[in-house]
């Protein structure tokens, strides 16, 4: 109880200091918004998501890869927090503090995970405004659409790990977000975020498909009732949910040792 008492008092620091730069915030809406904003608009009407190059189509095919890719792109900034408290020496403090080693992680990842959310939940707002209609394709219900959204947060939050990751292994606040940025590009890109994997070459479909951000965007569409992929044979895209699910605690359980293991050989 100790560990997990001082966690949430770590994640508690951090949720008020969120909420003291709310450029933060507002900066974090900004590009998942142009980018619903830019698909829907400008490339809608040229994309193809099975036999149909209806926009609405497109439009109900593109938020749940617009959703991923938010919860995931927050990955980055945790990472630079962590650099940025590292630098400052504010770890230092914390160690002479009777506190669990690993509770400032996780208290750091606990108050990003409640700041996703909430980007998530004004992401979502505007979708509806600009026409994504659950359920479009498949029947659905607020059971489903809570559970969709939920594996895209156990998503954002394993990913949050690897930021965390990064965030302790350099030396600057600006290393730790170019460096959690590099890899976000090909995980969200090579997939089926914004495309039908079905129109890719054979060799790239099959990394597409068997990539975990995809089998979240895949387990989400399915939950939310909105237009899928063509027919794939790749097992994470015939059973979406327990790819997700699966995906999400191993890249949890294997970073989140990682880099708890690098955060105690930092400060030792």
């Amino acid at each position: 109880m100790s560990s997990v008492n001082d966690s949430l008092v770590i994640a508690r620091r951090n949720l008020i200091r969120m909420t003291r730069i709310p450029e933060m915030i507002l900066f974090g809406l900004v590009q998942p918004i142009m980018f619903v904003v830019l698909f829907t608009y400008v490339f809608g009407g040229s994309m193809k998501i099975g036999d149909s190059t209806d926009p609405d189509v497109y439009k109900n095919f593109l938020m749940a890869g617009i959703f991923a890719q938010t919860v995931t792109f927050a990955t980055a900034g945790a990472g630079a927090g962590i650099a940025d408290d590292m630098h400052k020496g504010l770890i230092d403090r914390f160690r002479s503090l009777p506190m669990a080693r690993g509770a400032v992680l996780t208290g750091r990842t606990v108050a990003d995970l409640v700041q996703t959310a909430l980007t998530l939940l004004v992401l979502a707002l505007v979708a509806l405004l600009v026409g994504w209609r659950p359920g479009s394709v498949d029947s659905t219900n607020i059971g489903k659409i809570l559970g969709g959204f939920g594996l895209l947060l156990l998503l954002g939050y394993a990913f949050t790990w690897i930021g965390a990751l990064i965030g302790l292994s350099v030396r600057t606040p600006e290393a730790a977000t170019s460096g959690g940025l590099i890899w976000l590009f090909p995980v969200t890109f090579i997939s089926n975020a914004f495309v039908d994997t079905g129109q890719m070459t054979p060799w790239l479909r099959h990394v597409a498909e068997w990539n975990p951000f995809s089998a979240t965007v895949q387990a989400s569409r399915k939950l939310f009732g909105d237009p899928g992929l063509s027919e794939s044979g790749a097992w994470p895209m015939q059973h979406p949910v327990w790819a997700s699910l699966i995906y999400s605690v191993l890249i949890i359980v294997v970073f989140r040792t990682l880099a708890v293991r690098k955060y105690r050989s930092a400060t030792a």
